[in-house]
């Protein structure tokens, strides 16, 4: 059941929400001070779209965007318009690594997300929704924008920032966390999460293939690592979120993984890497990314993988907030398979997460799409 390899690895694109002052632009000036040589593009607010070094720009995005009147991107542009934007970011000579639309305070998260999942460009791929929360007026914003749990509902990732300003930040958080259902939970203060929780940082070294197996606790600090941080001290990005790095000699059940991923805790924010379905599919392995309720499989071509042709390996990093890392591991083991023969009907799960040759979408393009 061998499968076309895809075209060039596709570019995610985050939507960054949250109501007015909630702190998006700080997140993404922070985005910008920690990613490395990571280069971000970034459509903001009133949908300029513009590319962005992030090794040079940080704190000047607002000056370089284009403002419309109404500053809401989900009412001034559709899909196809939304296209022409990401095809300015997306093209191969711009060196664009990762994509944010950060949305105006008065958007509608979920018409973004349908927007970039209606995409009909082949080099961008959904990253994520992204949601803010100030937690010093979370009570007040919860009262005027009585939205905004519906908007945590349809969270992949949510960060609850200012916490430093709220005088019962504990009771926030367990607030948010029985709204935002699936999604993972980080707090935060001055918008200051680990980029490695929305997209891979180009690390110092050379990477594995498409993806930087790095170790989640090495990043580059230096002195332009504080310059967000009014205390004057680093904080421990880490201590928010919880990682696992699984590698497998055995090849995995395809039926059996599928099992897993539909299943996933809440909390599981991403999972990226590649998996080996041995005699399902020997030519190729399968790249996976997955954001949330979000999951997409590419077939790559066992033939062309830089190292040791006979070194047929799973490799898996998952990321999330509060999960047990020990209990995913376990259960990972228990896809491995040793049987000599495939199951005739075995990929059938895999391959609905599959991009068809033709570059239509699979199937299902999210495990449960947002509600209409």
């Amino acid at each position: 059941m061998s499968q076309q390899s895809p075209g060039p690895q596709q570019i995610p694109v985050v939507v960054l929400a949250g109501f007015l002052g909630s702190g998006k632009t700080t997140l993404l000036n922070h985005l910008l001070h920690r990613s490395g040589g990571t280069r971000i593009g970034a459509i903001v607010n009133d949908f300029g779209a513009i590319e962005i070094d992030a090794m040079a720009v940080a704190g000047a995005l607002g000056d370089s965007t284009v403002s419309l009147g109404n500053g809401c991107l989900c009412c001034a542009v559709d899909a196809s318009e939304l296209d022409v934007y990401l095809e300015r970011l997306a093209r191969p000579g711009t060196g664009i690594d990762v994509i944010v639309i950060e949305a105006s305070g008065l958007a509608e998260p979920q018409e973004l997300v349908r927007m970039v999942l209606a995409s009909e460009h082949p080099g961008i791929v959904y990253g994520g929704l992204v949601e803010v929360v100030d937690a010093a007026e979370f009570d007040d914003t919860r009262a005027k924008h009585p939205e905004v749990d519906r908007h945590l509902a349809l969270a992949d990732l949510v960060v609850v920032n200012k916490l430093d300003r709220a005088p019962d930040g504990e009771r926030v958080l367990g607030l948010v966390r029985d709204l935002a259902e699936r999604a993972a939970l980080v707090p935060a203060t001055y918008g200051r999460i680990d980029p490695e929780f929305l997209f891979d940082c180009r690390p110092s070294e050379e990477r594995i293939g498409q993806l930087s197996f790095d170790d989640l606790h090495e990043h580059t600090g230096g002195d332009d690592g504080d310059r967000d941080d009014p205390d004057g001290h680093h904080t421990h990005l880490h201590t928010a979120y919880d990682s696992l790095s699984f590698v497998s000699e055995q090849p995995l059940d395809p039926r059996r993984l599928m099992g897993f991923l539909d299943s996933r805790p809440e909390g599981l924010y991403r999972i990226k890497g590649y998996v080996d379905f041995g005699p399902h599919d020997t030519a190729n392995r399968y790249a996976v990314h997955a954001v949330g309720p979000f999951l997409r499989f590419y077939p790559e071509p066992w033939a062309g993988v830089v190292g040791d042709a006979d070194a047929r390996l799973t490799q898996l990093v998952l990321i999330g907030s509060g999960i047990d890392a020990a209990a995913l591991a376990k259960e990972l083991e228990a896809c491995k398979s040793d049987a000599p023969h495939a199951d005739e009907h075995g990929m059938w799960g895999v391959l609905r997460y599959v991009q068809d040759p033709d570059g239509q979408g699979p199937d299902e393009r999210r495990l449960d799409d947002p509600p209409a």
